[in-house]
């Protein structure tokens, strides 16, 4: 119990035998329960928890049949926590990389009722200053990072939120109601899809400093770069046009659609007639003046559609 609230920990493991009994180890006594997924795993750490449980009463396993990746393993474990009526669920990974010491500074904005989910943001530590130093955080990884937090702001609507692969979460018991469950992305890159899935619902996503934990000689994330950023730009680009039907057409509405239909529509077309404008000029055709500013209209104009879409739907999105 913390601040009256039933807190729940929610752990999604999959061959984490060296490092999950040091992650259970360092869990505070404000957790009232620890839930661990096994998503199927083929080494020792099944033997590793059952030694656990026996040591702490609040650990409970729940064993995937197959390896369903680690979304999966999180919704079953939000799954488990409505159905025992916890107030508050927090997430974190089984390899010991996540501060659960911090774990007070996760739930305060939702128990305090600023926020409907918390998440880590490794950036914000050390006085809200970009916290990337040597040896601290691979430069690969910041710049791949860096990319898909510019793609899921979009596509979730979240503007202000960042280091979005981080899963050191906590979510409170309106939200994990509110969500279609599902229907949720389960492999790499279900962060960005919860993100999707909660502005869908018009709940509010806060994010929260939190240090970095590399430990030496141990895997890291699965992040790798660009060619992490290219495997979930699909699912991104999708959950984009699913998040506008659902939460300004479909249970509500709003002309910020116009604004984005428009935006993509005439910033395209007028990039395209410039580059056949340019194509023709180079092939001594020659270009007349009307038709260039008729080019350069339509990139303004859809430009700005765009942008005033954004700004409509960062609003909208009602950060606290």
């Amino acid at each position: 119990m913390y601040r009256d609230k039933r807190i729940a920990l929610v752990i999604p493991a999959y061959n984490e035998e060296r490092l999950i009994g040091s992650t259970l180890e360092s869990v505070p006594e404000l957790i009232d329960h620890i839930i661990v997924v096994d998503d199927a795993s083929t080494d020792n750490m099944p033997a590793l928890l059952r030694d656990h449980m026996a040591r702490d009463p609040r650990i409970e396993v729940i064993r995937h049949a197959t390896n369903r990746g680690p979304g999966a393993g999180i919704i079953t474990g939000y799954k488990r926590v409505l159905a025992e009526g916890y107030d508050i669920a927090v997430v974190c990974g089984g390899d010991n990389q996540m501060p659960l010491d911090q774990v007070p500074q996760l739930l305060a904005p939702l128990i305090d009722g600023h926020a409907d989910y918390t998440k880590g943001n490794r950036f914000m530590h050390r006085s809200r200053s970009l916290a990337v130093i040597p040896g601290e955080m691979p430069m690969t990884r910041v710049v791949g990072n860096m990319i898909i937090t510019m793609l899921t702001k979009i596509a979730s609507g979240y503007y202000k939120v960042a280091d979005v692969v981080d899963g050191f979460t906590a979510i409170n018991r309106e939200a994990l109601e509110g969500v279609d469950w599902d229907h949720a992305w389960v492999g790499y890159g279900y962060p960005m899809d919860f993100l999707i899935r909660l502005n869908a619902c018009g709940l509010n996503a806060l994010d929260v400093p939190r240090r970095a934990i590399y430990l030496p000689g141990e895997r890291q994330s699965q992040i790798k770069g660009l060619r992490y950023a290219l495997r979930v730009s699909p699912m991104l680009v999708r959950g984009f046009f699913w998040r506008l039907w659902t939460k300004y057409v479909l249970w509500d509405f709003h002309p910020l659609v116009f604004f984005f239909a428009f935006g993509m529509t005439l910033l395209p077309a007028g990039l395209l007639y410039g580059v056949f404008l340019i194509w023709q000029q180079l092939s001594q055709h020659g270009v007349s003046g009307p038709r260039a500013i008729v080019s350069a209209l339509l990139i303004i104009t859809g430009l700005q559609f765009l942008l005033f879409a954004m700004l409509f739907d960062m609003d909208e999105s009602n950060q606290r």
